[in-house]
C-alpha cells in the first residue's frame, strides 16, 4: 500500500465512524416518542408539547411549601418537580402552591407510591404530570396510567376538584386532561433494568427515567464502572425501541454523554429563559436546579 494512501484511508475510516455515530444518534432521536399518541390540538402541558417538538426539558425541584418560589420557578422552567417521595410535604402544601398561580407552568409530582388514593390526590389538586419512582414491574407502571387518566384510557374517578379551576381556562378539563397528562416512570434497580422494555411499552407511559443515584445504590456499581454504563444503555435502548422519551436525574451526567441530545427529560438543568433562582441553602426543603440529591 502506498504510504500516501494509508493516511487517507485512516482519515476516511474516522469520518465513517463519526458519520455512523451521528446516524445512530439521529435514529434514537427520531424514534423517541414515536409510540406516544400525539393530539391534533396544541397542549397546555408545555413540557409534553416540547417533547413532541423534539426539545429537551428541564426541571426545578421543590421539596417544601413555598408558593412564591413555586410560582417563580413555574414561569421559567419547563416543569416543576414537586417532591413527595423524599419530603415531608402533605397534599395540602402542593394544593396551595398550584392554586397560587393557576395555569402557570407545568406541575409534576414525584409520587410516594402508585396507589389509587395517592394518584387521585395528585391529579385532583392540579398536577399534570406523574413521576413514579422505583418501577420494577409492568403492573406498577400500569397502575400509574390507570389512576392518572379518565376512562376509557384509565379509571380515574371524577369529582369536584381544584384541577378543573386550575386548567379550565384551556378548555373542558375532563375532555382535555388525558392528552395533557405526562406519565413518567423511573427505573432504579437491576430488576427494573431487566424489565425496562416491557415497562416502557406500557400504553400511557410517556417517559422512562434512568435514576442516576439509585441505579448505583441498588446495584452496588460505581458511577464510573462499565456495569453502570451498561445499565444506562439498556434503559436507553429499551425506551427508544418502545418509542417513548428517555430521561435521567442528573443534568451534569446527561450533558457529559456522547448522545446527550437523546436525554430528553432531565431533573435539574437551566431555566429556558436564563432566570436564576434565589439561593435556598443546603438544608432539607431547598429548591434545586442541580442533582446532587437526585435519584
Amino acid at each position: 500500500m502506498s504510504s500516501l494512501l494509508a493516511p487517507r484511508i485512516a482519515v476516511g475510516s474516522l469520518v465513517l465512524v463519526a458519520a455512523s455515530a451521528l446516524l445512530l444518534s439521529q435514529t434514537g432521536m427520531s424514534q423517541q416518542g414515536a409510540s406516544v399518541p400525539r393530539p391534533s390540538a396544541k397542549l397546555y402541558n408545555a413540557a409534553k408539547q416540547k417533547l413532541f417538538d423534539g426539545k429537551q426539558i428541564y426541571a426545578y425541584t421543590i421539596n417544601t411549601l413555598n408558593p412564591q418560589l413555586y410560582c417563580d420557578a413555574a414561569k421559567h422552567y419547563d416543569f416543576v418537580w414537586l417532591e413527595m417521595q423524599h419530603s415531608t410535604m402533605i397534599w395540602a402544601d402542593l394544593e396551595k402552591m398550584i392554586a397560587t398561580c393557576p395555569g402557570v407552568g407545568v406541575p409534576m409530582i414525584r409520587l410516594p407510591d402508585e396507589y389509587e388514593s395517592t394518584i387521585q390526590h395528585a391529579t385532583d389538586i392540579g398536577a399534570i404530570g406523574m413521576i413514579e419512582p422505583t418501577v420494577d414491574t409492568v403492573e406498577k407502571a400500569q397502575a400509574v396510567v390507570r389512576y392518572a387518566k379518565y376512562p376509557p384510557e384509565g379509571r380515574r374517578s371524577m369529582g369536584r376538584n381544584q384541577a378543573q379551576t386550575v386548567w379550565g381556562a384551556f378548555g373542558p378539563y375532563r375532555q382535555t386532561i388525558n392528552d395533557n397528562m405526562l406519565v413518567a416512570v423511573m427505573i432504579e434497580t437491576p430488576v427494573g433494568v431487566a424489565n425496562a422494555y416491557e415497562i416502557a411499552r406500557v400504553p400511557g407511559v410517556d417517559v422512562v427515567i434512568a435514576a442516576n443515584t439509585d441505579l448505583g445504590n441498588f446495584s452496588g456499581y460505581s458511577h464510573d464502572s462499565p456495569e453502570y454504563a451498561d445499565m444506562f444503555k439498556k434503559i436507553h435502548d429499551a425506551t427508544v425501541k418502545a418509542g417513548k422519551f428517555f430521561g435521567c436525574t442528573s443534568y451534569d451526567f446527561a450533558k457529559a454523554q456522547p448522545n446527550s441530545a437523546e436525554y430528553r427529560f432531565i431533573q435539574g438543568g437551566p431555566s429556558f429563559d436564563g432566570w436564576q433562582p434565589p439561593k435556598q441553602g443546603n438544608g432539607r426543603g431547598a429548591g434545586s436546579t442541580t442533582t446532587s440529591s437526585s435519584r
